[in-house]
């Protein structure tokens, strides 16, 4: 027979797969009297898990929402290596696991001791996470997490920003959303002195101190965080305006360039690409993964670059 403690693990795993279970079926599947089961259910709620019960025909065992994972009971080290080893994952390029990973930081550093955070601080400081291929350099995990809990508490944040043209300023900001793109963070937030919404670059922001201050979190315009960002980022102004007529249906196009790329079909078996850019190189290279013909290429600057990297193309071949 179980252990007590291995059936009470059991138990709540069981009331996390399904929410409702009636007391015989739920005794059933742990093998156990209806009163063992009574006893075994009053010990989770010792242990501060919401089950309800109910009478009747329709009765049975419930978790409340909100209680899908257990208190964590973790050692000093296991507690320091978990910190870790989240941090690490924010910086991952798989799909769907760097955000949630800061998410899950954001919460672990938060319930720590502060020696605990010394540590987990002492182990950042020194250590450098990178990616095979990585040629971005990624944003500071502190500032990271310091905009993850804010945005998390509805906490004003003092930020140290560096712009684009190196000029630096130091921003009070409301902070609402932490987006990324690509292998990009950016930081949606209110500029309090502004009074307006502003898109910070996470890896711009050299510090992010909570400033003391509570605020009541806005709608942002448009409500999606994730469009609000793209929308700003092509609205910017770029050194470059990059024309050109790809001869290419434009569904071609769009799968080798990716959906990314703003193109307009110009009938079926030609499309126009229109984007703002501050690397022609970057360009060049974009251009040459359609395999299409080109046509209409502007400006002259980027022509010059084509007939370059042509040049030395075609000596290497």
């Amino acid at each position: 027979m179980a252990s007590t403690s291995t059936r009470t693990l059991r138990l709540l795993t069981l009331l996390q797969a399904q929410r409702h279970w009636p007391g015989d079926a739920l005794a059933d599947r742990l093998g156990v009297s209806p009163r063992t089961l009574r006893r075994d259910v009053d010990r989770l709620r010792e242990l501060g898990y919401p089950v309800s019960a109910s009478r009747g025909t329709d009765g049975g065992y419930r978790l409340a929402a909100g209680a899908a994972l257990p208190p964590l009971a973790l050692d000093d080290e296991e507690a320091v290596a978990l910190a870790v080893g989240l941090q690490a994952a924010t910086a991952s390029t798989a799909a769907g696991l760097a955000e949630p990973s800061l998410r899950a930081l954001a919460k672990v550093v938060q319930v720590m001791p502060p020696r605990l955070r010394r540590q987990v601080d002492a182990l950042r400081a020194v250590t450098t996470t990178t990616s095979y291929g990585a040629d971005v350099a990624g944003p500071d995990a502190g500032v990271l997490l310091a905009a993850a809990q804010a945005c998390r508490s509805a906490e004003g944040l003092r930020l140290g920003y560096t712009a684009a043209d190196g000029t630096t300023s130091t921003r009070r900001v409301d902070p609402h959303h932490l987006v990324r793109l690509g292998r990009r963070w950016y930081l949606v937030a209110h500029d309090v002195d502004r009074a307006d919404w502003r898109t910070f670059r996470v890896d711009r922001i050299k510090t992010a101190v909570p400033d003391g201050r509570r605020f009541r979190p806005r709608a942002l315009p448009g409500g999606d965080p994730g469009a609000h960002v793209r929308a700003r980022l092509q609205a910017a102004p770029r050194e470059h305006a990059v024309r050109a007529v790809l001869h290419c249906p434009v569904e071609v196009a769009r799968q080798r360039l990716g959906p990314w790329a703003p193109l307009t079909p110009l009938g079926d078996d030609r499309c126009e690409l229109l984007l703002q850019t501050e690397s022609l190189s970057w360009t060049v290279q974009a251009l040459g993964a359609t395999g299409a013909e080109l046509s209409g290429v502007e400006p002259p600057e980027l022509l010059a670059a084509l007939r370059d990297w042509s040049a030395r193309l075609a000596r290497a071949t």
